[in-house]
């Protein structure tokens, strides 16, 4: 395989022969990313591929949850058992669903008091998202645990710096009694800002289970969602040409969000099995400008607080079926973070330094399962970190990174995670050259060192660290102007995974796996009315322990995404265009574990098989009405595919959604 991925990377830089002939272009700007290095850089030069997903695209896509946006971002694969609202794990570049971080606005967001530590993908509802970063890879060596396969960070929408009272809103409805819809307004006044979001949706659904299995009842699993999130912010000692010499901004924000989801028992329908999940997360930032900007130094102190509650009362069908599990954590974290500017010197430019330090505090209190097996999670553990990382550019052309960082957290050793990165520009083939190496980790679990079922289960106090180490190289070639292909080797190793011992009574550090792959990429932008993305990620993901698959980790996943913006027929807004989207996602056959295989009658096997892969078909179009104003009709999976992500779990069918946002 990794023969077969390496010459086709050394295919790329022969594209630069084919522009010979080139049709009008539409240049490209380079997006500045944030989240890869803590410091605002372009995005062409940083030496780890990252996906950015602006409100535009948010908006044009018809995405509506997190879970919609991430599914055609390269190495990264979403499953999700049922429809909205419903529990959805990612796996970036093959790794664990725990071993992916989440941040909004920087600032962790992974609930502890979920079992492993991972993030539930289908929660998070966009309406009061401007911008989603990702970046895949290890990242430890800025955010610490949990960063092995990658980065994904929320940010939210800012306030216009040029408008006192900025409102927008959004209102649809469609199949599946389905009603959503967000109002907010932002603006600045004087040295003020804020911003402000409310969100709902409410739907009966989709039947979540697999409708093979021939006791499907058709039941429903509805989904009831409300999030509100509040930014405000000052600058102080800013001068009226707004510059920003010994300037200070505070930053505050707070989001709190409400589900309630229907969930289905597979393979049994259960219309009494509900879940509720509340959080909220808030943070208070300051940062300062020194030095006529060389310097700023900022102080985060966070927190968040997670409740998740699952209900399941008697029915017909499970008259015994009887339990109320309540998951409960919280987070409190202060950080200090640092960027300093040095001056330019001969062949090195633009460097910059940053550094910091953390201390964070997570707590889990949970009990769930049955009175006789009844699981029980009562701890909490304290961390702290220090990081420092470099970043510049040398000759004009080589733009280098580097960084470390050590977290020490209570109770068991601690882990130095290191990055080192570089990105060679070759503007004569019109290309970039980028390679990467770094190590990474993703420390226990609150349940994994503490969880208990009396009788059965004693969680292991003295578990390590679960460690990565992985390597990248790949190019990137613009062709003229109007097209980018891309294509990029990973190859990543884990060591000391937590999993069972041999009486299931314990866990230990007892597996490894190898994963490696290639990602490969073709935007086109010939016009100003027509644009394509496609991606291509093909991977070999196995456990080296057992020399199996890992399970939900397709060889093959692949997107194609174009967008097509006529200019209106009729008289309209000026310089109106209808906007369509096709979206095609493609993912192969999927492994899966050798447990709770089920067969069309609902028996469990202890089989490995593999879910048949899949190709799903969204359409969006966006017709303007007003200057301010627009209409929009969201297709979801128009081929009606039901297509398992998980075995036993099937994508909702098809559906439809029309409505109109605005902004003011």
């Amino acid at each position: 395989m990794k023969t077969r991925i390496l010459a086709l990377l050394s295919l790329t830089p022969l594209a630069p022969a084919w522009a010979q002939e080139t049709p009008t272009p539409t240049t490209a700007v380079p997006d500045m990313v944030v989240t890869a290095t803590r410091v605002p850089t372009p995005r062409d030069r940083i030496p780890a591929p990252v996906t950015v997903i602006d409100r535009q695209t948010i908006e044009e896509n018809g995405y509506v949850t997190l879970a919609d946006a991430l599914a055609a971002v390269p190495g990264f694969r979403l499953v999700q058992g049922g429809g909205l609202g419903q529990q959805a794990s990612g796996f970036a570049r093959g790794a664990n669903s725990r071993q992916v971080l989440v941040l909004l606005n920087g600032v962790p967001v992974n609930d502890p008091s979920e079992p492993n530590g991972a993030f539930n993908f289908g929660n998070e509802l966009l309406g009061d998202i401007e911008r989603i970063e990702v970046v895949r890879g290890p990242v430890s060596s800025l955010y610490g645990s949990a960063a092995i396969g990658g980065v994904v960070n929320l940010i939210t929408r800012s306030a216009p710096r040029d408008r006192t009272f900025a409102p927008y809103f959004e209102a649809a409805g469609g199949t599946n009694y389905t009603a959503r819809g967000y109002v907010g307004a932002g603006g600045t006044v004087g040295a003020f800002d804020y911003q402000v979001t409310g969100q709902g949706l409410s739907t009966h659904g989709s039947n979540a289970m697999a409708p093979r299995f021939t006791q499907n009842g058709g039941e429903l699993d509805g989904l009831r969602s409300g999030i509100l999130t509040a930014r405000i912010g000052a600058r102080l000692g800013e001068t009226t040409d707004g510059a920003t010499l010994g300037a200070t901004r505070i930053e505050g924000l707070v989001r709190t969000r409400e589900n309630t989801v229907g969930l289905d028992d597979v393979p049994n329908d259960d219309p009494n099995y509900t879940g509720q999940d509340r959080s909220w997360f808030g943070y208070v930032r300051t940062a300062s400008d020194l030095f006529g900007g060389a310097y700023t130094t900022g102080v985060t102190v966070s927190g968040s607080q997670n409740r998740r509650r699952y209900t399941n009362l008697p029915d017909p069908g499970n008259p015994y079926s009887t339990a109320d599990d309540l998951y409960r954590a919280s987070r409190s974290a202060v950080s200090w973070d640092n960027t300093l500017r040095l001056p330019d010197a001969g062949i090195a430019t633009g460097f910059t330094v940053i550094f910091g330090g953390q201390w964070e505090r997570e707590t889990a209190n949970s009990a769930n399962g049955s009175a006789f097996f009844r699981t029980t999670v009562d701890a909490s553990q304290n961390s702290g970190a220090g990081y420092l990382s470099l970043q510049g550019r040398l000759f004009d052309r080589l733009d280098v990174t580097a960084g470390v960082r050590y977290d020490g957290p209570e109770g068991y050793s601690g882990f130095t995670s290191w990055r080192l990165g570089a990105v060679f520009a070759l503007p004569e083939i019109s290309s970039r050259l980028r390679a990467a190496a770094g190590t990474s980790f993703k420390a226990p679990s609150l349940f994994q060192r503490y969880g208990v079922i009396p009788g059965y289960f004693q969680g292991n106090p003295n578990l390590r660290p679960e460690e990565g180490f992985a390597w990248e190289a790949g190019i990137e070639t613009d062709i003229a102007t109007w097209a980018t292909i891309s294509a990029i080797y990973f190859d990543s190793r884990i060591t000391d995974l937590i999993n069972y011992n041999a009486g299931f009574d314990t866990l230990e550090n007892v597996d490894r796996a190898r994963i490696r792959g290639g990602e490969f990429s073709l935007t086109l932008r010939p016009t100003d009315w027509f644009s394509m993305t496609g991606a291509w990620t093909v991977q070999e993901a196995v456990d080296e322990t057992t020399d199996t698959p890992l399970p939900r980790r397709p060889r093959n996943v692949a997107s194609l995404t174009m967008r097509f913006a006529a200019p209106l027929p009729w008289d309209g807004p000026r310089n109106g265009r209808i906007v369509v989207v096709p979206e095609i996602l493609y993912t192969g056959a999927s492994p899966e574990g050798a447990y709770a295989r089920y067969t069309n009658d609902g028996a469990s096997i202890a089989q490995a098989g593999k879910n048949p892969d899949s190709t799903v078909f969204n359409l969006t179009a966006t017709v303007p009405i007003t200057e301010q104003l627009a209409g929009f009709v969201e297709v979801r999976n128009l081929g009606n595919s039901r297509y398992e992500p998980a075995n036993g779990f099937v994508i909702p069918g098809r559906s439809a959604v029309a409505g109109v946002r605005g902004t003011f």
